[in-house]
């Protein structure tokens, strides 16, 4: 499985069975983790056999299951939250490759509990990761016209990379966000309130994906 069948494949699962990750998944996985963290001098961390992510009640009611996860963390900066969106979604894209299940969650986490075990980075979310007890469903969508535009014929890669953007997951799946291309010059714009920046690293990810790297470039 390549990026892009894990890109369609992966869905939001929310409860998880106690099948335990084999360490050389976890090898993996870090290895991932530490040149991610170098390249982009983020604090990315695997949390394993641990279910603090969450407090009492959410794990009653919602996540079910949940012993491991991503503290997506790192020195308090005006990029971080994009940044940690963007590599946030190729984490979890991976971890599909891998045979696994993941949840991006950015509201409901243990905040105090993740900021004392991150050391005092400031955390924007966690990512639940494991063995689902499914494989989850695909999320409601809006259509491509409702969240693009491009001046003149939009050409393939284009449409493409919004196809590949609807994929992304967005904060309350809003899919607050708006991408415009002129020539191969394009732009996105994300209104979603605190989670803009983060939705916006997660969607520029799944867009680039889509649409290929060397056809265009942001402004």
């Amino acid at each position: 499985m390549d990026l892009k069948d894990a890109m369609r494949q992966r869905h939001t699962v929310r409860r998880y069975t106690d099948r335990p990750l084999p360490a050389e998944i976890v090898k993996e996985l870090n290895e991932y983790i530490d040149k991610m963290n170098q390249s982009y001098g983020l604090s990315v961390a695997l949390k394993t056999k641990d279910g603090s992510a969450f407090n009492a009640l959410i794990k009653l009611i919602l996540a079910k299951g949940v012993q491991n996860f991503f503290i997506m963390a790192g020195k308090d900066a005006p990029d971080l939250d994009e940044k940690l969106g963007y590599c946030g979604a190729g984490l979890m894209l991976y971890a599909q490759t891998l045979g696994l299940n993941t949840w991006w969650v950015g509201g409901t986490f243990n905040r105090k509990r993740m900021t004392k075990i991150s050391h005092g980075n400031r955390v924007v979310g966690v990512v639940a990761v494991g063995y689902g007890q499914t494989q989850g469903v695909p999320h409601k969508t809006k259509r491509p016209e409702q969240v693009s535009g491009y001046s003149g014929d939009a050409p393939q890669w284009f449409r493409r990379g919004i196809d590949a953007a609807l994929l992304a997951p967005t904060a309350l799946a809003k899919q607050a966000f708006l991408i415009e291309g002129s020539g191969n010059k394009v732009s996105i714009r994300c209104d979603n309130g605190i989670f803009s920046g983060v939705d916006a690293g997660l969607v520029k990810y799944h867009f680039e994906l889509g649409a290929g790297k060397d056809n265009f470039e942001w402004v």
